[in-house]
């Protein structure tokens, strides 16, 4: 059996393929059916307003945070550590997949806040993590 760091990892990796593929798709539709130049895309998102901005986005800060968060879980496997990081494996993933579905709904101020206290909680995660692997605790 697996344990629920080495699930939280293929479930990182999953949910930024998803976003990639969601990104790509939104993309291949404005190409294709829209007549968008292929090699037109800004990185921003910013020509493609509303939805598309958002999910730009939301892959952008998958791509920003996730390697993060592989590397500390990884650390775990690698060296014998997932008893500190198994608890709250899974709740690192769904704060992750939560902040990415709250961002492509909406930017309002409540949105914003709830976006940045699951943030707040995956990166309080890894630095509990990590000083707990780091001191041997």
């Amino acid at each position: 059996m697996q344990s629920a760091t080495a699930l939280a990892i293929l479930g990182l990796a999953a949910w930024y393929i998803l976003s990639l593929l969601m990104l790509a798709s939104l993309r291949l539709y404005h190409t294709l059916v829209i007549g968008k130049a292929a090699n037109s895309f800004r990185t921003d998102g910013a020509d493609l307003p509303g939805f598309g901005e958002r999910l730009s986005r939301v892959h952008a800060n998958c791509f920003e945070n996730i390697p993060l968060y592989m590397v500390v879980l990884l650390y775990a496997v690698a060296t014998g550590q997932t008893g500190i990081t198994d608890s709250g494996a899974a709740i690192l993933l769904y704060a992750r997949m939560a902040q990415s579905l709250v961002h492509a709904a909406s930017t309002s101020v409540a949105a914003v806040y709830l976006r940045f206290m699951l943030f707040a909680v995956q990166n309080g995660l890894l630095g509990w993590w990590i000083w707990q692997m780091a001191t041997g605790r």
